[in-house]
């Protein structure tokens, strides 16, 4: 992450808020926005703000990631972590990303993926088609969405795929960093210094 504008990150779909925690603790000059769509994630992530004194560096709110409630140029660095996976309208997602980061600022999605490596291909399979659903109906009340989380993985474009999308929607620079054997995969792009809006 690099900071050198506006000081300013922004986390998208927070969740309870442990990017944005992570992000103020190794960055002790910046501020934080955290926006989610799911009230009680947003009341979690305060909560666990509060608990590490950064009440007053982190910002957290409910809000869409389709409309996010800042102006154009706000923010050096705009994140979202295993959210755009569960985003139907994902251009219009990235889109709103490039809006609000300043020009040369960065844009990063962190995402799972099916991995691609073929000695572990065979096993992850089986591990998202039979072992955690097996796992889902035992120990969980809901299984249904164990079952989703391996469909939308399965579903979701390889990384060269996903990082020609974000080069689609206008990001530039674009590079994957595989992680974890390649189960999840980081995208790191950039807002073009000349791109001072974005429309459509």
């Amino acid at each position: 992450m690099v900071f050198f504008k506006t000081k300013r990150f922004l986390d998208i779909a927070c969740g309870t808020g442990d990017l944005s925690i992570n992000a103020c603790l190794k960055n002790r000059d910046i501020s934080v926005d955290g926006v989610d769509f799911v009230f009680p994630m947003v009341n979690a992530a305060n909560e666990k703000a509060k608990n590490k004194n950064l009440s007053g560096r982190i910002n957290f709110m409910q809000g869409n990631a389709l409309e996010l409630p800042f102006s154009e140029n706000s923010f050096d660095v705009t994140a979202m972590a295993f959210g755009i996976r569960n985003i139907p309208q994902k251009a219009d997602a990235l889109k709103e990303m490039l809006r609000v980061t300043v020009p040369g600022g960065q844009i990063m999605i962190l995402e799972m993926t099916f991995i691609q490596n073929r000695f572990f291909k065979l096993f992850y399979y089986i591990y998202l088609n039979f072992l955690l659903p097996l796992t889902a109906k035992i120990f969980s009340k809901n299984a249904a969405a164990y079952y989703y989380l391996a469909d939308s993985i399965m579903n979701f474009p390889t990384p060269e795929e996903f990082a020609a999308f974000m080069r689609e929607t206008g990001i530039s620079e674009v590079e994957i960093f595989p992680r974890t054997f390649g189960i999840a995969c980081l995208y790191v792009g950039k807002k073009q210094e000349t791109d001072f809006a974005v429309t459509g």
